[in-house]
């Protein structure tokens, strides 16, 4: 059986993405304060903004895992704030990086050795990855640099039979989005999209699974946006 750990699979995209990893087949492992709801996945608790994480789910994570193996890291977890860059204090940028960006380095480290050919990092980006808006200034500075992060993973494990790509959703139905955008202004958004809707987390996580088993993708940035309007 093919192995699938996904940060983030509490809600939103990533329990979308565990939910269709799991019909497809694979074994999933989910990383996140809050277990999947899904009965199916199995959950380790971990808090990605604490630098020990890592340390204190190791022996867990790699004895489910089961060796040396066909495995998806599905880096997904992030924290979205509404800062700028006049206002945003450096110990809670930190806090910030340690989840887009640090974490999944961490997970990259412990993983990478354990993986066998036909497997793959991905990354869920954002299409705040390749432009700008007032007000999220350590989501799209994380998010500009996780594409890097995809680039530099594709270089680096070139000959190895593991692939990369970053997934960047457009405006998606998620909990996070509606906490950060306010309901009277969420029509406005879902009229960005050239299908005039937002995106359903489910069309993600298909997303992610044709990335997973398509290697010809490795080192893609894929724009999953519904054809984003731009004004």
């Amino acid at each position: 059986m093919k192995n699938l750990v996904i940060t983030g699979a509490s809600s939103g995209i990533g329990q979308a993405t565990a939910s269709l990893f799991n019909t497809a087949g694979y074994n999933v492992i989910n990383l996140s304060r809050r277990p999947c709801p899904d009965a199916e996945i199995t959950s380790i608790t971990c808090d990605l903004s604490q630098p020990s994480f890592s340390q204190e789910i190791g022996a867990q994570l790699k004895e489910l895992l089961g060796g040396t193996r066909e495995t998806v890291m599905i880096h997904n977890a992030a924290l979205l704030a509404k800062d700028s860059v006049s206002t945003t204090n450096s110990n809670e940028f930190r806090r910030i990086l340690e989840i887009n960006l640090v974490a999944p380095n961490s997970l990259n480290q412990m993983l990478i050795p354990l993986m066998g050919k036909g497997s793959s990092i991905l990354y869920v980006g954002s299409t705040l990855g390749e432009k700008a808006v007032p007000n999220s200034f350590s989501y799209v500075t994380s998010k500009h640099a996780c594409i890097g992060m995809m680039r530099s993973t594709c270089q680096d494990l070139a000959g190895t039979g593991i692939h990369t790509a970053c997934v960047n959703p457009g405006f998606t139905d998620t909990e996070m989005l509606r906490a950060h955008v306010p309901a009277d202004v969420m029509p406005q958004i879902a009229a960005m999209s050239a299908f005039e809707r937002l995106i359903r987390p489910k069309e993600i996580a298909q997303t992610l699974l044709f990335a997973a088993q398509s290697p010809v993708l490795n080192g893609a940035v894929i724009n999953a946006n519904l054809g984003q309007v731009e004004r």
